[in-house]
């Protein structure tokens, strides 16, 4: 295979364009759906394993941990074996790891399969970036980014609606079988249309004790993500030393790789104005949304009485307008500065979570799906911009560790939005709980009278003071819910200012955003 210098590279035409796109999209579809299809058939393959629903939990920490992991080394990866082969044996690891998950005989044998599974699929999502962006010209980077964003918007949506539907009607081993067919085809199209466009190789020393210290704070950080919640934070002896090891291994990895001459992240893409900006406006973005998508469906299922059905309903619009304007927006993109098109889907995400602070425990479905339908328009205008920005400017060399760097900040701070969010929801519930608590007892007239109405019905004090405690969980979750929306609301805002950080991209509105110049 000839390595051909990144920038020698002419964009794809015609039928190679189609299929190449295709299948770049294809295989970053089954890695995003692959992170969030398995969250609601863990009672089935606990079930079926014969463990604990919270050890089943370990289906999804681990492929996180060695996902998160993998990700930021895909720069250095591929200087060392180039973008198109490490991206085909990712896809092709990927569905061998599959295959070893779908015929898993025993818990441990499946948690072993996802975290080869996770660790291989952490350079995909930058590579197909990158390989993508060289596909088009510079002037249409914008729509090239807006095909990639529309599979890793689609693909959270149906990964929990084609999970619990595979688990209900078929076994849970098909949720990982799926990905066979998928990631035949998309390794076979992408070597048949990539592979004279293989990137230049470098026999680079390999840093091992920046990778250590990586795995060190990025496992213990991503562990102590995943089980905070459940071990009740620093007051578990756990937790406390988890959180220890991740800052010492953080501090010494970030002094180690400043001083390192082939380090194994390079974190000189932080000296860039319109990397650091952009990333520290998507990532912080990516943990509200998404500590947003836990909280709203697991609100409606445990307090509202929705089924899960019902709450993915509620969830499943946001794609609408997303499908429909993320081509209008990477065609526009070049035309318009992308800094204005990041800060118009703030506003938007601000007004979708105002909106949502005004819910009550009566809410209709109507109002619940409004803003989850106007959030849509804001996906479309979120990813495609914000990634345009961090990698303007870029050399093409340097598109992958770019690529991989920005995702892997984006993907942590989507763990840390979820277990923050569903943290300060617990408390804030509770806080809210003692509120209304306080005007409960013989002193309140309301109170002795909504007792006497339901002991009238035939119960006996006790269900009553149950009934009542009941409707003030139900208020008090909900009280916090909107709490949370409205801080997210005004955070929002507030991130529009890293945007403006940024500078303009010298090739309109983020042309160059393939490092083609």
């Amino acid at each position: 295979m000839s390595a051909t210098p990144a920038a020698a590279l002419t964009p794809l035409n015609g039928t190679r364009l189609v299929v190449g796109t295709v299948a770049l999209s294809l295989a970053v579809f089954m890695n995003v759906l692959d992170s969030s299809i398995a969250n609601v058939s863990i009672p089935a393959i606990s079930g079926d394993l014969g463990v604990s629903p919270q050890q089943g939990t370990w289906v999804i920490t681990s492929f996180a941990v060695a996902n998160a992991i993998s990700v930021p080394l895909t720069g250095w990866l591929t200087q060392r074996f180039g973008q198109v082969r490490l991206f085909i044996s990712s896809i092709l690891l990927f569905v061998l790891a599959s295959c070893l998950c779908g015929l898993a005989p025993s818990i441990e044998i499946l948690i072993a399969a996802r975290v080869l599974q996770g660790a291989v699929a952490g350079p995909m999502i930058p590579l197909s970036q990158a390989l993508l962006l060289s596909s088009y010209p510079p002037a249409k980077s914008g729509m090239a980014l807006a095909f990639w964003g529309m599979t890793t918007l689609v693909a959270p949506i149906m990964g929990p609606l084609l999970g619990g539907w595979i688990s209900d009607n078929y076994t849970w081993p098909w949720i990982f079988y799926i990905n066979i067919p998928i990631g035949i085809f998309a390794a076979w199209a992408t070597w048949s249309i990539y592979r004279e466009r293989e990137s230049k190789t470098y026999k680079l020393p390999i840093d091992k004790v920046g990778l250590v210290l990586l795995v060190l704070w990025v496992g213990s950080l991503q562990l102590m993500l995943d089980k905070g919640k459940e071990l009740d934070w620093f007051h578990s002896g756990e937790i406390i030393i988890l959180a220890s090891v991740a800052a010492v291994a953080f501090i010494y990895f970030i002094i180690w790789e400043i001083g390192e001459e082939h380090p194994v992240v390079d974190l000189s893409l932080f000296q860039g104005r319109n990397f650091s900006g952009g990333v520290i406006a998507i990532s912080v973005a990516y943990g509200l949304f998404f500590g947003s998508l836990v909280i709203l469906p697991l609100w409606l299922q445990t307090q509202i009485g929705y089924t899960a059905t019902e709450a993915g309903k509620v969830m499943a619009p946001v794609g609408i307008f997303a499908i429909i304007l993320s081509p209008i927006v990477g065609k526009l993109l070049p035309k318009i500065d992308a800094r204005w098109v990041a800060t118009t889907a703030f506003l938007i995400f601000s007004l979708v979570f105002f909106m949502r602070a005004e819910f009550t425990q009566d809410v209709d479905m109507m109002t619940l799906m409004i803003p989850t339908v106007i959030q849509g328009a804001a996906m479309a205008m979120f990813f495609i911009p914000l990634t345009s920005i961090i990698l303007s400017g870029q050399s093409p060399d340097k598109i992958p560790a770019a690529a991989g760097l920005s995702n892997f900040v984006r993907i942590m701070f989507g763990g840390i939005g979820t277990s923050v969010m569903s943290t300060m929801w617990d408390n804030r519930t509770i806080l809210h709980h003692a509120q209304l608590a306080e005007y409960t007892g013989a002193h309140n007239s309301a109170f002795t009278q909504a007792v006497n109405t339901l002991m009238a019905r035939g119960m006996s004090e006790q269900a009553a003071w149950a009934v009542i405690d009941r409707q003030m969980t139900v208020q008090a979750s909900t009280l916090a819910a909107t709490d949370l929306f409205w801080m997210s609301g005004i955070m929002f805002l507030c991130l529009i200012g890293f945007i403006w950080i940024t500078k303009r991209s010298k090739a309109s509105g983020g042309a160059d955003a393939a490092g083609a110049h």
